[in-house]
């Protein structure tokens, strides 16, 4: 009987687990005296969850805003997101908790803080002095609809335009109403009969404060005479307005409308504009109107000292111009710039060298907010150029297909694939520095470096430097460029899967110390490269054909006889070498017509030049069985020790030796059994019982082959179809057309990673977001009701140096393969010795007859050495391949046998292993050679898992797992005790699906958005640190000095005139507002929030500053001040005065 260890029941207890009573620990086989308890270092407080950083474009932006003096920009999406950038490297994320799209952002100017105004019309005020920014106030309109605010530079009463066509005032210290209300019927006309629209614009004349300019959707313009509440004058124009915008002066005024004409006004003449220009008109000859074009949805004036000014807009293209990409103009003097963008305009904005609207504004440049970009135009420079964008936004470039996250990479990775990454980098950008750089870094508390890969629906792959908390572009390599492109549609080849996005990359292998990287692609092809600094030409590139059958040849090949010339022949065990100076078989037509033995893709045959970088090595491809399409891959591995790839489907599994170019195992899942098939399945032909995968296929009959190409071995078995059968065949064909036009484009962001989901038990699938119908398309395709048992998937592979069987005695290479029944194989490897013999002797492959069983489709494996430490699979350390070698070198290598850089090596023989195996439902732990279970966990009995990773925290081993009902957990290894378990995620997608993936140190990620990537922690270390790496988004900076007005101005009174908008807006002269128009709610960043979350310098000084605030030690400070101003001038006193009263006003957020 095994001993009783209470130590573990009470870290059991302690774990608190919510589904602790389902996953109580059922040891079986107690182990023997040889399996020593292993000192176990995690405990339940190492682990804590939390989000760190969002990167990526904001996904469905919908407003911009930014502080030229802190030099901050904001932006607002369509989901309540607000995403903040500072220089690059400071960034951050926030979220209204309502979701409500943002309609406006507004900064107080160097302020450190920021309005947000959104569609269910509230209005929030976040503080941007913590380095998580929080909501102070907020307003709730409850009868109006919020449709337009402005903030004066240095004012604190925010103007709030309705869809009443009111306008009302919002104090932005108290959030609350003012009694002053501009009511729709007493700024129009009396006499005018109709509801002039909402407020579509609103801003006070850069030269009187006083005067409020105010635009009504239908065509009429307001001035607004705040003190003496009336309207001065009104302008009326017979088409829409979209905005408005002053000239400094003050004096005029520019209106875009809705048929593509600016107007031009001068403030004293309102019967008719000063200038009308339709940018994008056609002038016609006999002095007619030019014709109308599309609306100019945003114009911007902005003045320079030493020439023309800037008419800057977006949008009144011609409505002749089809097709045409949306512009941005911009019109100085005579010269009209028309800059064609890729997305279409969300908002511009224009950055100028002051903040206060009535100097000359010196603009400097344009940030420009796409759909899916952010621009930045530098208007100093001949041409317009763009700055290079420093903020990593384009991760969606092409859709994200799958992604990888490594944690703790060797230490040299990163400049190596910057410096061949820095080639690739565009010409032609701005000579200047981004001009967006506010804020400051936050202190990287952590040394070790981080690498993201993802793989994109375009075929590209692109590497990320993620390490502490950033992210960057390092390298991007483009794998399409192996195939021909067919250069016009009609050439386009009928062997696709899919029709579009033939390259997208699903699965990704990584050996970041040999830096050997393989990838499968979606229409069946697995890419091996390796990492040189040098450029080669590549004549011909290497390439396999492979012929993974689902069924039993009718002759079978015995393990010693010879094979017939086809590349891959079904149940060979021996290598095929393939003659290198010609490619192999590329189109085969069996007797019946039906495609056979092509691959979906074709391999350039031209010689290809190869940057620096990743290289091919060899490209391997699936080929079609007489008319079945090949499936796709649901697993992949590489080996760079063994010089093996691993792939396996549906169908079967592949093994090939990538240093002879040679396919080592061609089997189908059923025969991997051999006589220990639990199911009993007889293998039959996929013929007549199975559908070409995921409604994905272009089938096309009657495929033009020539002749001379060579047969299948299968061809002479395959039965001629009768005419019912070529008809029912046609009709299937242009259903499956019809689907896979509309599901291609879903396939390109949402390419489903098979391995995980194939076996995924139908009562389940509820647990996924049903509106995405490709979940259950790609499963049903590929696992029918019928097939279910028959059908069994690769879902893992894991090359490793362990025990084989029970009787061995020493660990030797192996590859360990998981299926989607939840059944564990182990195929024993027999490797030559290296050096020369490595390339001569074949590499022999045979089943070891090991079976292991667990519930659910299998995910991941990983071993572990008796002490509990985690053995990494063997690999080869990197070294340039294309540097002739020296005769020293050689010899060594010659001596030299590939081994593993693990601890497995230098084991004794009498020392055991732990393989620890996760499927979809459980984990187990299992001793080896003895292969008894030693620890067993049922993870979940109601969902199912769709990533499980074994990682390395803190100096300790744990798997952790992400179900599909939102949960995050972590058990300890060997004895597999639950340590963490949160519900993390409401609701899973496709896409959180397919990217969810664990690192060490206690990383994680997922696609959030099909933009934005998600880093996560669950480790309470990082949790703690993460405040100080965050950066700051506020930095003390004093603001400009107001524009000088010149003796003259002074002397007769021209110039600003000020407002004390206190005594006009304040509570004792335009009394109280109606209690049921806005309600106001505190919000959760209050005064405690900062002093509690600010850290750092910053954080200090806001400290400090309150507690001098609170003490009234500020308050001399500011009269000493005043009394300067004051004596500056006497026609200057107004305007101090009002400075004054603005400092003693001021709350503590404004400090």
């Amino acid at each position: 009987m095994r001993k009783f260890n209470i130590r573990k029941v009470l870290d059991g207890l302690t774990a608190g687990s919510s589904s602790a009573s389902q996953q109580q620990q059922q040891q079986q086989h107690p182990p023997g005296n040889r399996e020593p308890e292993i000192q176990e270092t995690l405990q339940s407080e190492h682990f804590q969850l939390c989000k760190t950083v969002r990167h990526g474009f904001p996904y469905q932006p919908s407003a911009l805003a930014f502080d030229p003096v802190q030099k901050i920009l904001a932006v607002g999406t369509q989901t309540g997101a607000l995403r903040l950038f500072g220089r690059p490297g400071v960034e951050c994320y926030c979220q209204h908790d309502s979701g409500a799209a943002v309609i406006q952002l507004q900064f107080l100017i160097n302020e450190g803080a920021l309005v947000s105004a959104l569609a269910d019309d509230t209005l929030h005020l976040w503080n941007l002095r913590q380095k998580r920014p929080a909501i102070l106030h907020s307003l709730k309109f409850c009868r109006e609809r919020v449709t337009f605010c402005h903030l004066p530079f240095q004012s604190k009463w925010l103007y709030v335009g309705t869809e009443r066509g009111n306008i009302h005032i919002v104090n932005v210290e108290s959030f609350t109403l003012s009694g002053y209300v501009i009511m729709w019927n007493k700024a129009i006309e009396l006499s005018s009969k109709s509801h002039p629209g909402p407020v579509v614009h609103i801003s006070d004349n850069p030269m009187d404060e006083g005067k409020l300019l105010i635009g009504f959707e239908s065509g009429t313009v307001v001035l607004w005479d705040l003190k003496s509440k009336k309207a001065d004058y009104r302008y009326t124009y017979d088409e829409a307005i979209h905005s408005v915008a002053w000239h400094h002066e003050g004096k005029q005024f520019i209106c875009s409308h809705s048929d593509g004409t600016l107007t031009i006004w001068n403030v004293r003449s309102p019967a008719k504009p000063v200038q009308t220009i339709t940018p994008h008109g056609k002038q016609l000859k006999d002095g007619k109107k030019p014709e109308p074009c599309k609306p100019i949805l945003k114009v911007e004036f902005k003045t320079t000292r030493s020439g023309e000014p800037f008419i800057i807009l977006s949008g009144g293209l011609s409505y002749d111009t089809v097709g045409r990409r949306p512009c941005l103009t911009v019109m100085h003097g005579k010269s009209t710039a028309v800059l064609e963008m890729d997305y279409s305009i969300v908002d511009f904005l224009t950055l100028c060298e002051t903040p206060y609207p009535n100097d000359f504004q010196e603009p400097y440049a344009v940030v420009v907010l796409l759909e899916k970009d952010l621009v930045l135009i530098d208007l100093a420079q001949n041409g317009y150029p763009i700055f290079e964008n420093p903020y990593p936004l384009s991760i969606h470039e092409s859709p994200v297909t799958c992604c990888e996250y490594f944690a703790d990479c060797p230490v040299d990775l990163i400049p190596a694939l910057y410096s061949v990454g820095a080639r690739q980098k565009r010409q032609g950008y701005s000579k200047k520095e981004w001009p967006i750089n506010g804020g400051n870094w936050g202190l990287g508390a952590q040394s070790y470096s981080e690498i993201i890969i993802t793989g994109h629906a375009d075929g590209s792959i692109k590497f990320w430097d993620a390490s502490a908390i950033t992210l960057q572009v390092l390298y991007k390599l483009k794998t399409s460029k192996v195939f021909e492109k067919s250069r016009n549609k009609d050439e386009k080849p009928n062997t696709d899967i899919v029709d579009e996005d033939p390259y997208a990359i699903q699965i990704i292998s990584w050996c970041p110390e040999s830096r050997m990287l393989c990838i499968a692609g979606v229409s069946a092809h697995v890419i091996i490269y390796r990492f040189s600094k040098q450029e080669v030409i590549t004549e011909v590139i290497p390439m396999l054909e492979v012929r993974l059958l689902y069924e039993i040849s009718d002759v079978e090949t015995p393990e010693g006889e010879q094979a017939p010339p086809l590349p891959t022949p079904v149940g060979s065990a021996n290598p095929q070498p393939i003659p290198p100076q010609s490619h192999p078989s590329t189109s085969s037509s069996s007797s019946d017509g039906l495609r056979d033995n092509v691959p979906c893709l074709k391999v350039k045959s031209s010689p290809l030049k190869q940057s620096p970088g990743y290289q091919t090595e060899l490209v391997i491809q699936l080929v079609w069985v007489s008319g079945e399409p090949p499936q796709q891959i649901t697993s992949l591995a590489v080996n760079s020790s063994y010089g093996l790839v691993v792939f396996g489907n549906c169908n079967g599994i592949a093994m090939v030796d990538y240093l002879q170019k040679a396919v080592l195992l061609n089997l189908g899942t059923i025969e991997l059994y051999g006589s220990n098939d639990p199911y009993r399945r007889e293998p039959r032909s996929p013929r007549k019982s199975r559908q070409p995968s995921g409604g994905l296929c272009d089938i096309s009959e009657g495929a033009v082959v020539p002749e001379d190409r060579c047969k299948s071995p299968t061809s002479g078995s395959s039965s001629p179809h009768n005419s019912d059968d070529e008809q029912k065949m046609n009709n299937f064909i242009e259903k499956v057309k019809i689907k896979s036009r509309k599901f291609s484009k879903m396939v390109a962001s949402d390419i489903a990673k098979m391995s995980r989901k194939l076996s995924l038990p139908t009562d389940l699938k509820p647990d996924l977001d049903i509106k995405d119908n490709s979940f259950s398309r790609s499963r049903s395709s590929s696992v029918t009701s019928i097939d279910k048992e028959s059908r069994e998937a690769i879902s893992a592979l894991h090359f490793c140096e362990t025990f084989t069987r029970k009787t061995d005695s020493a660990p030797s290479p192996c590859l360990w393969v998981g299926t989607t029944l939840g059944t564990v194989l182990v195929i024993a490897l027999n490797l030559p010795p290296g050096g020369e013999q490595r390339l001569l002797q074949p590499v022999i492959v045979s089943p070891s007859g090991t079976i292991l069983r667990l519930k659910g489709a299998i995910l991941r494996m990983a071993f572990l050495d008796s002490t509990g430490c985690l053995v990494p699979p063997a690999h080869e350390p990197w070294k340039e391949h294309n540097v002739p070698e020296e005769k020293d070198e050689k010899e060594k290598l010659k001596k030299r046998r590939p081994v593993s850089v693990s601890p497995s090596s230098s084991q004794e023989i009498s020392e055991n292993q732990y393989a620890v195996i996760c499927s979809e439902k459980q984990a187990k732990v299992i001793s080896l050679p003895s292969q008894n279970c030693a620890y067993k966990q049922n993870i979940t009995e109601t969902s199912f898992v769709l990533r499980g990773d074994i990682v390395s925290l803190s100096n300790g081993i744990c798997l952790a797992c992400f179900c599909a009902n939102g949960h995050i957990m972590t058990f300890s290894l060997p004895s597999l005790r639950p340590l963490l378990d949160v519900y993390y995620l409401p609701l899973t997608n496709m896409r959180i699906a397919r990217t969810f993936c664990f690192t060490n140190n206690g990383q994680a990620l997922y696609l959030v958005s099909p933009t934005e990537i998600q880093r996560l922690t669950y480790s309470q270390e990082t949790c703690e640190n993460l405040q100080e790496m965050l950066g700051e988004l506020f930095t003390p900076v004093e603001t400009p000095e107001a524009p000088n007005r010149g003796f003259f101005k002074g002397l007769f009174g021209g110039g600003a005139q000020s407002l004390d908008r206190e005594e006009l807006f304040g509570e004792s002269s335009s009394g109280k507002a109606s209690r049921s128009l806005a309600q106001h709610i505190p919000g959760p960043g209050g005064i405690e929030g900062v002093k509690g979350a600010a850290s750092g310098v910053v954080g200090e000084l806001a400290r400090a500053r309150l507690a001098l605030d609170e003490r009234g030690q500020k308050l001399s400070d500011l009269e000493e001040r005043t009394a300067a101003m004051l004596s500056s001038a006497d026609s200057f006193s107004k305007h101090a005065h009002e400075m004054m009263l603005k400092y003693k006003d001021k709350k503590w957020y404004q400090f």
